[in-house]
């Protein structure tokens, strides 16, 4: 018996920040899509918690399509797949719950915190042109929105692709 994987792919992002509003455009502009079955495509702005609460849902991988200042050329597109254990915390402190707060780590440490985990997280990002405050995106990053649709859906068709039963050795 097989299963598709399930995959939360989550647009995050500040609209009146300029390009942070970028995950929510994609997330916007993949209304309508069909997207493989264990998939699901939604906006979650500014609302960490909600994102939290979401993924006690059970989903194998969650894809974050936000604003990553990476040094590059406004509008460059990257799939940044981190180590869990760098956005874990690592100390005993407990993470602020801030109810806009849209840090992976804050958000996988609510999580956490909440008896939920998620086993793989990728980030399509792209590198902004401005944060400064202003609702739309620059040029250079509203032309990467249709490259980052595109990374979304073939990271959907590889991530939600029916897993195959592992063969086990018996004794008898």
């Amino acid at each position: 018996m097989t299963a598709s994987a399930r995959v939360l792919v989550a647009g995050i992002g500040n609209i009146f920040l300029g390009d942070d509003g970028f995950g929510v455009e994609v997330a916007t502009r993949m209304r309508g899509h069909t997207v493989p079955e264990g998939a699901r495509v939604e906006d979650f702005g500014i609302r960490g918690v909600h994102l939290a609460y979401e993924l006690l849902d059970g989903y194998d991988a969650v894809v974050l399509v936000d604003a990553v200042p990476m040094g590059e050329e406004p509008g460059t597109i990257a799939l940044i797949e981190p180590e869990l254990s760098e956005l874990e915390r690592g100390d005993d402190v407990a993470p602020t719950m801030e109810a806009h707060s849209m840090s992976p780590a804050v958000v996988l440490d609510m999580l956490a915190g909440l008896g939920g985990r998620v086993d793989r997280v990728l980030i399509v990002g792209c590198q902004p042109a401005s944060l400064e405050e202003g609702i739309g995106l620059s040029e250079p990053v509203a032309v990467a929105v249709d490259r980052a649709v595109e990374a979304v859906d073939e990271l959907l068709v590889e991530l939600c692709a029916p897993s195959h039963p592992e063969r086990r050795e018996t004794t008898a």
